[in-house]
C-alpha cells in the first residue's frame, strides 16, 4: 500500500498568470499527488484544506507527481496568507502538528562545533524545511549532556510543527550545529 501524500513547503509565489492562485513549492517526501487531489496545509497553526487546481514541475503542467520530485502546486488564494516555508502540504488527517515530543539526541564532538546542553536551554530545531525555536528538557537525574553524548530529552516547540514518531532532527545553539535527533514520542 502506497504511503499517504506529503509535501515540504520550501518557497511560496503568487503566478503572475495565474490570478487567484499561491503556489507553495517542495520536494515531495513520501506518495503521490493527483491535480483536482485534497490537501491539508499542516503546521504553525496554518491548518486548512485546498484542491489542487494544477501541478508544476519544472514549468511544465502535470497531472500527477509523485515521491522524490521537486513541485509546485497551484492552489486557491485564499490560501495566500497561510502557507509558508516549513509548513507540509499532506493527505488529510495523515499527519499532525504539535509542540512538544520526547526525543533521544546526539551531541556532535567539540571539534565540530558540539556545546554542552544544560535544561531549559533554547535551541533552534531545523525539523523538515522548519527552524523553530524550542526548549529542552533533561531528565531529572542528567545536569547537562556534553559534546559526544546521547540523551533522552523532551522539546517544547514554540510554534507546532508537522511531526511524525521516528522524524529526525538538527539543532543549533547561537548559530551553530550542535547536534541532532530522532523524534521517540509525540506528546499531547
Amino acid at each position: 500500500m502506497e504511503k499517504p501524500f506529503l509535501m515540504l513547503v520550501e518557497d511560496v509565489f503568487s503566478p503572475r498568470r495565474q490570478g487567484g492562485l499561491v503556489m507553495p513549492t517542495g520536494r515531495i517526501e513520501r506518495g503521490r499527488i493527483r491535480k483536482g487531489d485534497v490537501v491539508e496545509l499542516v503546521g504553525f497553526g496554518g491548518d486548512a484544506l485546498a484542491h489542487v487546481t494544477d501541478i508544476d514541475v519544472s514549468r511544465l503542467r502535470v497531472n500527477e507527481a509523485s515521491a522524490g520530485m521537486n513541485v509546485g502546486l497551484l492552489l486557491p488564494g485564499a490560501m495566500a496568507g497561510a502557507v509558508e516555508r516549513g509548513q507540509v502540504l499532506a493527505e488529510p488527517g495523515s499527519i499532525g502538528a504539535h509542540v512538544a515530543f520526547a526525543a533521544d539526541i546526539t551531541l556532535l564532538p567539540e571539534e565540530q562545533g558540539g556545546t554542552e546542553v544544560l535544561t531549559g536551554e533554547s535551541l533552534d530545531f531545523c525539523i523538515r524545511a522548519a527552524t523553530v525555536r524550542g526548549v529542552v528538557t533533561l531528565p531529572r537525574e542528567t545536569d547537562a549532556l556534553r559534546p559526544l553524548h546521547v540523551g533522552a530529552v523532551t522539546v517544547t516547540l514554540e510554534r507546532p510543527v508537522a511531526l511524525e514518531d521516528g522524524q529526525s532532527f538538527a539543532f543549533r545553539l547561537h548559530g551553530r550545529a550542535v547536534g541532532s535527533g530522532t523524534v521517540t514520542q509525540l506528546l499531547h
